[in-house]
């Protein structure tokens, strides 16, 4: 095969001489019809006939890899005097059409046999290396500039256009640490403007379309896929294929991108390109694969990142800690709405259900609870046992205060109102929850607090106690929710007056007033 300047990319030519491999003092491989095959940058590697290679010393290996262009190889261990070697060598036993020249010969790792002796010059087995390749040089001058993930694949794909390649789609899929997502998916497709986005949610893997999808060998080890279309039109394994075809493709491939730690993520391109991709294309991207894996991976180990500090500390939380904000004692002093909120009859809830079903109806509470913080632009801070913590601050766009405040009440309505579904619901049965919420503003330090190997973010001042003391009152005054009076001074509305009380512990009494209900439990406004 050729490349565009006329120039050899991939060659299987005869190497003349002599050959032997050793693993101790014994002979696996004897071999004077040797062929050597070249790949564009990548090192050049022996083929040996199998009549020449010690088959008996030989036995199934486990190892996986892809190629594009010759298929799916096969691996072998050596045993050789009670040494054994894995993975020492592979063939390709059924490869692809215009590969079938490699069909009968097999070929070593060199450096998993202990001595080789040659009859020819050596150099001509030494790499090149990838200065010939127009996308390593992408790599190293220009991908570093990218500033997101879906800034890089659209770079990636300007540089595979500029390359020749051809594209109509191109999609890398990654998979990420989430209790509700298992991945993302970052799609190309030209004649779109921008990078599409696909949430792939975890109930999605069971999911007809997953289970029937090239993802599923990659994801398993399978080392890629390739399928051609532009002959054999009703062999479409897998669905996403027809809907390639439809677009004008004619060539299908889809390759493991590798991280470090081992994790396998996904690369799919498609071609419209009359005869598919050439065997210089697909070398050239699979030669930089593990380049541009590596870029890769910073962008989604950042976002993995974010993702497991919003889902343990909070989207703003977990956004100060991302930015430095990790030393013991970092943190700032702000004017917040304060909530928290408590699950009544918890503890003779927990005694009477088993475990499961307890934990259950908790994770319910929350839902509802927390849900609706979150929902409304609040910050869920802490979870302490049948309680949480939550903060709601206040916006650039904000005039003033009182936005935060009716943010907090939307939400206080969005709860009672989840709360009210669930108590409708069978699923109560004999069991209907009950709460109590407590909403107060004031003053509070704002950051980390703990020991030095084991911090917390949170919110600590005088002002969140007292938030936890007027939740405790909601059973004493009969009501789910209660305002402090620094609240309702800050978001005036029409309020149920309840009189002073004793905040426990605090040695200081305050006027509390109650909600009253709303017609549309979440459009409340002041």
């Amino acid at each position: 095969t050729r490349n565009r300047a006329g120039e050899d990319y991939l060659s299987f030519e005869p190497w003349r001489g002599r050959v032997r491999g050793f693993v101790g003092a014994r002979v696996v491989v004897d071999s004077e019809r040797a062929m050597l095959l070249r790949e564009g940058q990548l090192e050049p590697v022996l083929y040996f006939p199998r009549e020449d290679v010690r088959l008996d010393l030989l036995s199934p290996g486990e190892g996986s890899s892809y190629c594009p262009y010759r298929g799916i190889p096969e691996y072998y261990d050596l045993d050789v005097d009670g040494v054994h070697v894995e993975n020492a060598a592979w063939s390709y036993t059924d490869p692809h059409v215009e590969s079938e020249y490699v069909r009968d010969y097999i070929a070593f790792y060199r450096e998993r046999i202990d001595r080789w002796e040659h009859a020819a010059e050596t150099a001509h087995l030494e790499a090149p290396g990838m200065a010939g390749n127009p996308l390593a040089g992408w790599l190293l001058r220009e991908a570093w500039q990218a500033g997101s993930l879906p800034d890089l694949v659209t770079r990636w794909v300007d540089a595979m256009e500029n390359a020749g390649i051809r594209l109509i789609r191109v999609t890398l899929i990654t998979r990420t640490l989430h209790p509700l997502i298992s991945g993302a998916a970052y799609r190309w497709t030209r004649g779109e403007d921008d990078i599409e986005q696909v949430t792939l949610r975890h109930e999605r893997l069971t999911s007809p379309e997953y289970l029937n999808s090239p993802l599923v060998p990659i994801f398993e080890g399978a080392g890629g896929v390739r399928r051609r279309l532009d002959d054999n039109a009703g062999a479409d394994d897998f669905p996403v294929l027809a809907d390639i075809r439809a677009a004008g493709g004619t060539d299908y491939v889809a390759m493991p991108l590798v991280f470090s730690d081992g994790q396998i993520n996904a690369v799919t391109l498609a071609t419209d390109r009359i005869g598919g991709f050439t065997t210089e294309e697909l070398g050239r991207v699979n030669e930089v694969m593990p380049l541009f894996s590596r870029l890769a991976e910073v962008f989604i180990q950042r976002e993995k990142a974010q993702s497991l500090l919003t889902t343990y500390l909070g989207g703003q939380t977990g956004r100060r800690v991302l930015d430095g904000r990790v030393r013991r004692g970092d943190g700032d002093n702000i004017h917040a709405v304060i909530w928290f909120c408590d699950l009544r009859r918890s503890s003779a809830l927990a005694a009477s259900l088993p475990r499961p079903a307890f934990l259950e109806y908790l994770n319910v509470f929350f839902d509802a609870m927390a849900g609706a913080v979150i929902d409304h632009g609040g910050e869920v801070l802490r979870f302490i046992g049948d309680a949480a913590l939550a903060i709601f601050p206040s916006t650039p766009d904000d005039d003033g205060e009182a936005p935060a405040c009716r943010r907090a009440l939307r939400a206080a309505d969005d709860a009672a109102a989840r709360i009210a579904t669930y108590n409708a619901a069978d699923d109560a049965g004999e069991t209907p929850m009950e709460y109590g919420i407590g909403l107060h503003i004031g003053d509070v330090m704002y950051g980390n607090i703990g020991t030095a190997s084991r911090l917390e973010f949170t919110v600590i001042g005088a002002a969140a106690n007292e938030a936890a003391r007027i939740e405790a009152l909601c059973k004493t005054l009969g009501q789910p929710v209660l305002l402090s009076e620094d609240f309702v001074g800050t978001c005036p509305g029409d309020y149920v007056t309840l009189g002073r009380h004793e905040l426990p512990g605090t040695g200081r009494s305050v006027a509390l007033f109650a909600t009253r209900p709303s017609i549309d439990p979440i459009s409340r406004s002041a």
